[in-house]
Protein backbone atom coordinates (compact mmCIF):
# COMPACT_ATOMS: atom_id res chain seq x y z
CA UNK A 1 0.00 0.00 0.00
CA UNK A 2 1.39 3.18 -0.73
CA UNK A 3 2.58 5.72 2.32
CA UNK A 4 0.19 8.77 2.72
CA UNK A 5 3.24 10.86 2.81
CA UNK A 6 4.41 9.58 -0.38
CA UNK A 7 0.96 10.06 -1.86
CA UNK A 8 0.94 13.19 -1.19
CA UNK A 9 4.53 14.23 -2.38
CA UNK A 10 2.69 12.40 -5.68
CA UNK A 11 0.15 14.78 -6.12
CA UNK A 12 1.51 17.66 -5.11
CA UNK A 13 4.89 17.21 -7.54
CA UNK A 14 2.41 16.53 -10.45
CA UNK A 15 0.33 19.42 -9.93
CA UNK A 16 1.47 22.22 -12.60
CA UNK A 17 1.88 25.69 -11.38
CA UNK A 18 -0.21 27.30 -13.13
CA UNK A 19 -3.32 25.02 -11.96
CA UNK A 20 -6.24 26.55 -10.36
CA UNK A 21 -6.48 25.04 -7.11
CA UNK A 22 -9.14 27.56 -6.04
CA UNK A 23 -11.53 25.83 -8.31
CA UNK A 24 -10.83 22.32 -7.70
CA UNK A 25 -11.07 23.31 -3.81
CA UNK A 26 -14.35 25.13 -4.62
CA UNK A 27 -15.80 21.89 -6.27
CA UNK A 28 -14.78 19.77 -3.33
CA UNK A 29 -16.68 21.86 -0.85
CA UNK A 30 -20.16 21.60 -2.86
CA UNK A 31 -19.77 17.90 -3.25
CA UNK A 32 -19.13 17.38 0.33
CA UNK A 33 -21.08 19.88 1.66
CA UNK A 34 -24.24 18.05 -0.34
CA UNK A 35 -22.92 14.53 0.53
CA UNK A 36 -22.98 15.33 4.75
CA UNK A 37 -26.25 17.67 4.22
CA UNK A 38 -28.02 14.45 2.73
CA UNK A 39 -26.75 12.81 5.53
CA UNK A 40 -27.37 14.89 7.91
CA UNK A 41 -31.21 15.48 6.93
CA UNK A 42 -32.24 12.13 5.66
CA UNK A 43 -33.52 9.61 7.99
CA UNK A 44 -34.28 5.88 7.22
CA UNK A 45 -36.29 4.21 9.83
CA UNK A 46 -38.19 0.58 9.24
CA UNK A 47 -41.95 1.26 9.50
CA UNK A 48 -45.12 -1.22 10.60
CA UNK A 49 -44.77 -3.27 7.56
CA UNK A 50 -41.87 -1.33 5.23
CA UNK A 51 -39.13 0.65 5.71
CA UNK A 52 -39.96 4.81 5.60
CA UNK A 53 -38.04 7.85 5.18
CA UNK A 54 -38.28 10.75 7.02
CA UNK A 55 -36.43 14.50 7.85
CA UNK A 56 -35.57 15.80 11.08
CA UNK A 57 -36.33 19.55 9.30
CA UNK A 58 -40.31 18.46 9.77
CA UNK A 59 -40.30 17.56 13.30
CA UNK A 60 -37.54 20.47 14.14
CA UNK A 61 -38.24 23.28 11.71
CA UNK A 62 -36.58 25.60 13.82
CA UNK A 63 -33.38 24.00 12.75
CA UNK A 64 -34.14 25.21 8.82
CA UNK A 65 -31.66 28.20 8.55
CA UNK A 66 -28.97 25.68 8.55
CA UNK A 67 -29.96 23.88 5.61
CA UNK A 68 -28.12 27.44 4.34
CA UNK A 69 -24.68 25.64 5.32
CA UNK A 70 -25.82 22.01 3.56
CA UNK A 71 -27.18 23.13 0.03
CA UNK A 72 -24.10 24.41 -1.47
CA UNK A 73 -25.42 23.64 -5.14
CA UNK A 74 -24.71 26.33 -7.12
CA UNK A 75 -20.86 26.17 -6.38
CA UNK A 76 -20.92 22.74 -8.09
CA UNK A 77 -22.43 24.56 -11.50
CA UNK A 78 -20.38 27.71 -10.92
CA UNK A 79 -17.08 25.55 -10.92
CA UNK A 80 -18.78 23.45 -13.71
CA UNK A 81 -19.40 26.58 -16.33
CA UNK A 82 -16.37 27.54 -15.76
CA UNK A 83 -14.57 24.39 -16.13
CA UNK A 84 -16.42 23.68 -19.82
CA UNK A 85 -16.34 26.50 -20.66
CA UNK A 86 -12.11 26.96 -20.46
CA UNK A 87 -11.81 23.33 -21.86
CA UNK A 88 -14.55 23.89 -24.64
CA UNK A 89 -12.63 26.71 -26.08
CA UNK A 90 -9.45 24.55 -26.05
CA UNK A 91 -11.05 22.09 -28.07
CA UNK A 92 -10.90 21.42 -32.06
CA UNK A 93 -14.51 20.26 -32.41
CA UNK A 94 -17.36 20.09 -30.00
CA UNK A 95 -18.45 16.75 -31.28
CA UNK A 96 -15.42 14.77 -29.56
CA UNK A 97 -15.20 17.50 -26.77
CA UNK A 98 -18.81 16.77 -25.90
CA UNK A 99 -18.68 13.02 -26.48
CA UNK A 100 -15.52 12.80 -23.56
CA UNK A 101 -17.71 14.77 -20.68
CA UNK A 102 -20.48 12.55 -21.23
CA UNK A 103 -18.47 9.76 -21.04
CA UNK A 104 -16.92 10.45 -18.00
CA UNK A 105 -20.47 11.38 -16.92
CA UNK A 106 -22.24 7.94 -17.78
CA UNK A 107 -19.36 5.45 -16.66
CA UNK A 108 -20.18 6.06 -13.10
CA UNK A 109 -24.03 6.08 -13.85
CA UNK A 110 -23.86 2.85 -15.80
CA UNK A 111 -21.74 1.25 -12.50
CA UNK A 112 -24.34 2.54 -10.36
CA UNK A 113 -27.62 1.14 -12.16
CA UNK A 114 -25.62 -2.14 -12.86
CA UNK A 115 -25.29 -2.63 -9.52
CA UNK A 116 -28.58 -1.59 -7.99
CA UNK A 117 -30.40 -3.50 -11.04
CA UNK A 118 -28.77 -6.46 -9.74
CA UNK A 119 -28.95 -5.91 -6.10
CA UNK A 120 -33.10 -5.08 -6.79
CA UNK A 121 -33.65 -8.22 -8.25
CA UNK A 122 -31.57 -10.74 -5.75
CA UNK A 123 -33.51 -8.55 -3.29
CA UNK A 124 -37.08 -9.01 -4.83
CA UNK A 125 -37.77 -12.31 -3.55
CA UNK A 126 -36.47 -11.35 0.39
CA UNK A 127 -38.08 -7.75 0.77
CA UNK A 128 -41.09 -5.81 0.72
CA UNK A 129 -41.98 -3.74 -2.74
CA UNK A 130 -42.56 -0.87 -0.69
CA UNK A 131 -39.14 -1.46 1.46
CA UNK A 132 -37.50 -1.32 -2.16
CA UNK A 133 -39.08 1.65 -3.27
CA UNK A 134 -37.80 3.75 -0.91
CA UNK A 135 -34.36 2.34 -0.99
CA UNK A 136 -34.20 2.11 -4.88
CA UNK A 137 -35.89 6.20 -4.66
CA UNK A 138 -32.71 6.74 -2.47
CA UNK A 139 -30.05 5.64 -4.30
CA UNK A 140 -31.04 6.64 -7.33
CA UNK A 141 -32.22 10.54 -6.48
CA UNK A 142 -28.57 11.97 -6.87
CA UNK A 143 -29.31 10.96 -10.47
CA UNK A 144 -31.64 14.49 -11.46
CA UNK A 145 -28.56 16.46 -10.56
CA UNK A 146 -26.32 14.65 -13.31
CA UNK A 147 -28.62 14.59 -15.86
CA UNK A 148 -29.24 18.42 -15.20
CA UNK A 149 -25.31 19.17 -14.94
CA UNK A 150 -25.21 16.81 -18.04
CA UNK A 151 -27.66 18.90 -20.00
CA UNK A 152 -25.99 22.23 -19.29
CA UNK A 153 -22.55 20.83 -20.22
CA UNK A 154 -23.69 20.09 -23.76
CA UNK A 155 -25.58 23.33 -23.72
CA UNK A 156 -22.12 25.05 -23.16
CA UNK A 157 -21.54 26.27 -26.85
CA UNK A 158 -24.76 28.04 -26.50
CA UNK A 159 -24.09 29.74 -23.25
CA UNK A 160 -20.72 31.07 -24.21
CA UNK A 161 -22.69 32.67 -27.45
CA UNK A 162 -25.03 34.04 -25.14
CA UNK A 163 -22.68 36.11 -22.68
CA UNK A 164 -23.35 38.29 -20.49
CA UNK A 165 -27.62 38.18 -21.38
CA UNK A 166 -26.85 34.15 -19.99
CA UNK A 167 -27.71 35.29 -16.71
CA UNK A 168 -30.23 37.80 -16.85
CA UNK A 169 -32.27 35.51 -19.38
CA UNK A 170 -32.01 32.51 -16.68
CA UNK A 171 -33.36 34.89 -13.94
CA UNK A 172 -36.08 36.36 -15.75
CA UNK A 173 -37.07 32.93 -16.63
CA UNK A 174 -37.26 31.69 -13.11
CA UNK A 175 -38.97 34.83 -12.06
CA UNK A 176 -41.66 34.34 -14.95
CA UNK A 177 -42.16 30.76 -13.98
CA UNK A 178 -42.36 31.47 -10.72
CA UNK A 179 -45.31 34.32 -11.22
CA UNK A 180 -46.90 32.01 -12.57
CA UNK A 181 -47.21 29.22 -10.29
CA UNK A 182 -47.70 31.39 -7.30
CA UNK A 183 -49.32 34.52 -8.44
CA UNK A 184 -51.12 33.27 -11.49
CA UNK A 185 -51.85 30.08 -9.36
CA UNK A 186 -51.17 28.22 -12.49
CA UNK A 187 -50.57 24.73 -12.97
CA UNK A 188 -47.57 23.32 -10.83
CA UNK A 189 -46.19 21.29 -13.87
CA UNK A 190 -44.52 24.77 -15.35
CA UNK A 191 -42.14 25.11 -11.91
CA UNK A 192 -40.14 22.16 -13.71
CA UNK A 193 -38.62 24.59 -16.36
CA UNK A 194 -37.00 26.01 -13.48
CA UNK A 195 -34.97 22.60 -13.36
CA UNK A 196 -32.87 23.90 -16.36
CA UNK A 197 -33.38 27.32 -15.59
CA UNK A 198 -32.34 27.87 -12.24
CA UNK A 199 -28.78 26.19 -12.45
CA UNK A 200 -28.35 27.83 -15.83
CA UNK A 201 -28.10 30.90 -13.49
CA UNK A 202 -24.72 29.55 -11.60
CA UNK A 203 -23.47 27.59 -14.89
CA UNK A 204 -23.68 30.71 -17.25
CA UNK A 205 -21.84 32.72 -14.13
CA UNK A 206 -19.18 30.52 -14.25
CA UNK A 207 -19.12 30.63 -18.43
CA UNK A 208 -18.59 34.17 -17.65
CA UNK A 209 -16.08 33.74 -15.51
CA UNK A 210 -13.82 31.94 -17.77
CA UNK A 211 -14.12 34.19 -20.31
CA UNK A 212 -13.26 37.64 -21.56
CA UNK A 213 -15.22 39.85 -18.62
CA UNK A 214 -13.20 37.04 -16.21
CA UNK A 215 -12.27 40.58 -14.29
CA UNK A 216 -15.19 41.94 -14.09
CA UNK A 217 -17.32 39.15 -12.38
CA UNK A 218 -14.57 38.33 -10.07
CA UNK A 219 -15.18 41.97 -9.02
CA UNK A 220 -19.02 40.85 -8.66
CA UNK A 221 -17.85 39.01 -5.56
CA UNK A 222 -19.39 41.53 -2.45
CA UNK A 223 -22.30 42.88 -4.88
CA UNK A 224 -23.66 39.03 -5.67
CA UNK A 225 -23.10 38.49 -2.09
CA UNK A 226 -25.22 40.83 -0.65
CA UNK A 227 -27.62 41.16 -2.88
CA UNK A 228 -28.13 37.78 -3.42
CA UNK A 229 -28.47 37.25 0.11
CA UNK A 230 -30.97 40.50 1.01
CA UNK A 231 -33.14 39.41 -1.83
CA UNK A 232 -33.19 35.79 -0.33
CA UNK A 233 -34.27 36.73 3.05
CA UNK A 234 -36.67 39.37 1.66
CA UNK A 235 -38.40 36.72 -0.41
CA UNK A 236 -38.67 34.42 2.92
CA UNK A 237 -39.82 37.37 4.98
CA UNK A 238 -42.42 38.79 2.34
CA UNK A 239 -42.49 36.70 -0.52
CA UNK A 240 -43.83 33.27 1.91
CA UNK A 241 -41.43 30.76 0.34
CA UNK A 242 -40.12 28.59 2.63
CA UNK A 243 -36.49 29.14 4.88
CA UNK A 244 -35.43 25.68 4.09
CA UNK A 245 -32.75 25.71 1.05
CA UNK A 246 -33.62 21.83 0.38
CA UNK A 247 -37.26 19.95 0.41
CA UNK A 248 -38.86 19.31 3.32
CA UNK A 249 -41.32 16.27 3.63
CA UNK A 250 -45.18 17.48 3.98
CA UNK A 251 -44.05 21.11 2.61
CA UNK A 252 -46.48 22.10 0.16
CA UNK A 253 -43.60 24.32 -1.66
CA UNK A 254 -39.61 23.07 -2.01
CA UNK A 255 -37.01 25.47 -2.60
CA UNK A 256 -34.70 22.86 -4.44
CA UNK A 257 -37.55 20.53 -6.50
CA UNK A 258 -37.53 22.34 -8.60
CA UNK A 259 -35.43 25.36 -7.72
CA UNK A 260 -37.38 29.37 -6.53
CA UNK A 261 -36.11 32.44 -7.30
CA UNK A 262 -34.98 32.18 -3.37
CA UNK A 263 -32.86 29.60 -4.44
CA UNK A 264 -31.57 31.18 -7.34
CA UNK A 265 -30.61 34.42 -5.01
CA UNK A 266 -29.52 32.41 -2.52
CA UNK A 267 -27.03 30.50 -4.88
CA UNK A 268 -26.03 34.08 -6.63
CA UNK A 269 -24.49 34.73 -2.88
CA UNK A 270 -22.93 31.62 -2.77
CA UNK A 271 -21.23 32.40 -5.92
CA UNK A 272 -20.46 35.85 -4.16
CA UNK A 273 -18.52 34.00 -1.44
CA UNK A 274 -16.81 31.77 -3.88
CA UNK A 275 -15.34 35.06 -6.00
CA UNK A 276 -14.65 36.91 -2.46
CA UNK A 277 -12.64 33.86 -0.90
CA UNK A 278 -10.65 32.29 -4.33
CA UNK A 279 -7.33 34.07 -3.09
CA UNK A 280 -6.93 33.07 0.04
CA UNK A 281 -8.91 29.59 -1.09
CA UNK A 282 -5.66 29.45 -3.45
CA UNK A 283 -3.11 30.35 -1.47
CA UNK A 284 -3.96 28.08 1.54
CA UNK A 285 -4.25 24.90 -0.86
CA UNK A 286 -0.91 25.87 -2.46
CA UNK A 287 0.73 26.01 1.54
CA UNK A 288 -0.83 22.71 2.65
CA UNK A 289 0.01 19.72 0.40
CA UNK A 290 -2.52 17.24 2.62
CA UNK A 291 -5.36 19.35 2.23
CA UNK A 292 -4.62 19.87 -1.38
CA UNK A 293 -4.32 16.22 -1.75
CA UNK A 294 -7.40 15.53 -0.92
CA UNK A 295 -9.33 18.45 -2.90
CA UNK A 296 -7.42 16.90 -6.00
CA UNK A 297 -8.55 12.86 -5.15
CA UNK A 298 -12.33 14.45 -4.42
CA UNK A 299 -12.25 16.38 -7.90
CA UNK A 300 -10.66 12.65 -9.63
CA UNK A 301 -13.81 11.02 -8.81
CA UNK A 302 -16.85 13.58 -7.83
CA UNK A 303 -18.93 11.70 -9.21
CA UNK A 304 -18.50 8.68 -7.66
CA UNK A 305 -18.74 9.96 -4.69
CA UNK A 306 -22.01 12.09 -5.26
CA UNK A 307 -23.19 8.80 -6.63
CA UNK A 308 -22.63 6.40 -3.91
CA UNK A 309 -22.69 8.33 -0.69
CA UNK A 310 -26.65 7.51 -0.23
CA UNK A 311 -25.88 3.98 -0.89
CA UNK A 312 -23.25 4.01 2.11
CA UNK A 313 -25.24 5.59 4.08
CA UNK A 314 -28.14 2.85 3.30
CA UNK A 315 -25.47 -0.01 4.38
CA UNK A 316 -24.55 1.34 7.33
CA UNK A 317 -28.48 2.21 8.05
CA UNK A 318 -29.76 -1.55 7.54
CA UNK A 319 -27.11 -2.74 9.80
CA UNK A 320 -28.67 -0.04 12.77
CA UNK A 321 -31.85 -1.75 11.28
CA UNK A 322 -31.11 -5.06 11.73
CA UNK A 323 -30.15 -3.99 15.40
CA UNK A 324 -33.32 -2.55 16.15
CA UNK A 325 -32.40 1.32 15.95
CA UNK A 326 -29.62 3.16 17.58
CA UNK A 327 -29.80 6.42 18.21
CA UNK A 328 -29.64 8.53 14.89
CA UNK A 329 -29.47 5.37 12.85
CA UNK A 330 -32.54 3.73 11.65
CA UNK A 331 -35.12 5.19 14.05
CA UNK A 332 -37.60 8.08 13.46
CA UNK A 333 -35.82 11.57 12.95
CA UNK A 334 -38.16 13.54 15.38
CA UNK A 335 -35.90 14.93 18.56
CA UNK A 336 -32.73 16.84 19.02
CA UNK A 337 -30.65 14.20 20.22
CA UNK A 338 -30.96 12.44 16.76
CA UNK A 339 -29.28 15.12 15.53
CA UNK A 340 -26.32 14.76 17.32
CA UNK A 341 -26.29 11.06 17.39
CA UNK A 342 -26.25 11.61 13.74
CA UNK A 343 -23.43 13.60 13.45
CA UNK A 344 -21.32 11.03 15.18
CA UNK A 345 -22.36 8.38 12.76
CA UNK A 346 -20.49 10.52 9.90
CA UNK A 347 -17.58 9.04 9.95
CA UNK A 348 -19.44 5.68 10.07
CA UNK A 349 -20.93 6.88 6.46
CA UNK A 350 -17.72 8.08 5.17
CA UNK A 351 -15.56 4.70 6.24
CA UNK A 352 -18.31 3.16 3.89
CA UNK A 353 -18.61 5.43 1.42
CA UNK A 354 -14.38 5.45 1.29
CA UNK A 355 -15.06 1.55 0.26
CA UNK A 356 -17.27 2.23 -2.03
CA UNK A 357 -14.91 4.79 -3.74
CA UNK A 358 -12.46 1.95 -3.66
CA UNK A 359 -14.50 -0.15 -5.92
CA UNK A 360 -16.27 1.70 -8.17
CA UNK A 361 -14.00 5.05 -8.55
CA UNK A 362 -11.98 3.63 -11.38
CA UNK A 363 -15.56 3.56 -13.30
CA UNK A 364 -14.93 7.81 -13.33
CA UNK A 365 -10.77 7.88 -13.42
CA UNK A 366 -10.72 6.08 -16.98
CA UNK A 367 -7.06 4.84 -16.00
CA UNK A 368 -5.91 7.59 -14.16
CA UNK A 369 -4.24 7.04 -11.06
CA UNK A 370 -4.45 8.99 -8.00
CA UNK A 371 -1.49 10.89 -8.34
CA UNK A 372 -2.70 12.48 -11.59
CA UNK A 373 -3.92 15.67 -10.83
CA UNK A 374 -3.36 17.53 -14.33
CA UNK A 375 -7.07 16.08 -15.78
CA UNK A 376 -9.45 17.03 -12.46
CA UNK A 377 -11.20 19.17 -14.28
Amino acid sequence: MREPGALVRRIESSTPVEREREVDGLRAIAILGVVFGHWIVTGVYAGVDHWQTDSPLRHLPDFAPVTWLLQPLALFFLVGGYVAARSQVRADRYRPWARRRMIRLGRPIAALLVVWTVSMAVLADFVAGDTLYTVGKLVLSPLWFVLVYAGLTALTPLVVRLGRAGPVLAIGTVLVVDLTRFAADGPAVVGWVNVLAGWLVPYSLGVLWAGPHRARVERLGGPLLVAGALVCAGLIRYGGYPVSMVGVPGEAISNLNPPTLAAVAFGLAQCGLALLVRAPLRRALSRHPRTWAVVALVNLSAMTVFLWHQSAMLAVTSLGIALGGLPGLGTVPDELPWIVARIGWMSVFAGALLVLWAVFHRWEAGGRGPGDSRRSS
